[in-house]
């Protein structure tokens, strides 16, 4: 059972969710949401997503479309044409690429301040991945890179992440089904999130 199966189970709704995965290129995107996928779904060999790719998961509870977003700078700009579509973000960190840390964050900058983004309160999962390498940062440094901390208008949740070995998403998928959960509870529909107040966790 992957874990969006895990999820859609928990909830105990038939609605549909869909789910935005950013970052900059060679951070992991692909193989977290490979991981994500029902075990019966997952692939062996990953390859870099070229421009975008659509992974649709469907369960007796939830449909899940999840956008893998291509991190490579031609093809970043493909990004904003599914903020309105998007119900959740998951915003994907190389840990232990610190040159581009900086890029990473200006990259997450423009997603805020977008117009489509900027006055949602549409949750945001930052998975710090990669924390395998010696040479990783930990999420909590991770955090205070990006400046996580300015985010007081969104829910969001930082997880240090290996997603060779699957570590650590579970927990990022929970916060995220307790997020996604009281939104469908209280709006009665899977339409953009409106939660009441900003969640700001960081875990390491």
């Amino acid at each position: 059972m992957g874990l969006f199966d895990k999820l859609a189970g928990w909830l105990g709704l038939k609605k549909e969710v869909n789910v935005l995965c950013l970052g900059l290129d060679n951070s992991g995107k692909t193989t977290i949401i490979n991981r994500l996928k029902p075990s019966n779904a997952q692939v062996q060999d990953i390859v870099p997503t070229i421009g975008f790719s659509i992974e649709k998961f469907k369960t007796s509870s939830l449909s899940f479309t999840v956008f893998d977003m291509s991190g490579q700078g031609r093809y970043r700009n493909l990004w904003e044409h599914y903020y309105k579509e998007g119900q959740a973000i998951i915003f994907v960190i190389d840990s232990a690429d610190k040159l581009r840390m900086v890029v990473a964050k200006e990259e997450l900058d423009t997603l805020l301040n977008h117009p489509d983004i900027k006055h949602r309160r549409i949750p945001i999962l930052f998975f710090a991945n990669k924390m395998d390498m010696r040479d990783a940062l930990t999420s909590v440094k991770v955090s205070q890179l990006l400046c996580l901390e300015n985010i007081k208008d969104k829910p969001w949740h930082i997880c240090a992440t290996n997603a060779l070995t699957g570590d650590g998403l579970q927990e990022g998928v929970d916060w995220l089904q307790g997020i996604v959960g009281m939104n469908i509870h209280e709006n009665g529909e899977s339409g953009h999130p409106l939660v009441s107040s900003s969640h700001s966790v960081v875990h390491c």
